[in-house]
């Protein structure tokens, strides 16, 4: 069983999330490879995929849309769950699923979908995202919860080594 984590993460916050997933993935034993969503190239070396996206402005990514998109006939053959990046503070906000999340849960024949808070360093963005953050009030630091990413991907991990797996 080969695992590809694939994602799409403009300032590292979301291939970080995918550096913990891979990680707990790899501990139950399965092989794994994280790789930015930009780099895949083909899924055949794979039996399972998930996909990870930062969110902005209540969306994936552009390259994890058309990395989907693209691979879509491939990723429905294939044990896929996705997950994405984006909420922040305490409590987390905005708590919906990007847009698209739906309509690519049922199009890719998706095991799940999580969302998880994310981070925001206000030193890492550019000036038109640092007004988006200010508009809407969004509050500086690290919100992503890693021991619920980790039993997440451990779960992933779990599914995947059932005898009905694939």
């Amino acid at each position: 069983m080969k695992v590809l984590v694939a994602v799409a993460s403009k300032h590292g916050a979301t291939t970080e999330i995918g550096q913990v997933i891979e990680a707990s993935i790899r501990s139950s034993g399965l092989d794994v490879e994280l790789q930015r969503i930009e780099d895949v190239t083909s899924l055949s070396p794979y039996d399972a995929v998930v996909i990870g996206s930062g969110v902005y402005s209540g969306h994936w990514m552009r390259q994890a849309r058309e990395f989907a998109e693209v691979h879509e006939g491939e990723l429905k053959q294939l044990s896929v769950w996705l997950f994405s990046s984006g909420p922040v503070g305490d409590p987390p906000k905005p708590l919906e699923n990007p847009a698209e999340v739906a309509d690519l849960v049922k199009r890719l024949d998706a095991r799940g979908h999580r969302l998880f808070p994310g981070r925001i360093e206000g030193s890492d963005l550019g000036i038109s995202e640092k007004a988006l953050i200010a508009l809407v009030r969004a509050p500086d630091g690290d919100f992503r919860p890693w021991e619920e990413i980790s039993t997440w991907a451990e779960s992933i991990a779990e599914q995947l080594k059932e005898p009905s797996a694939g």
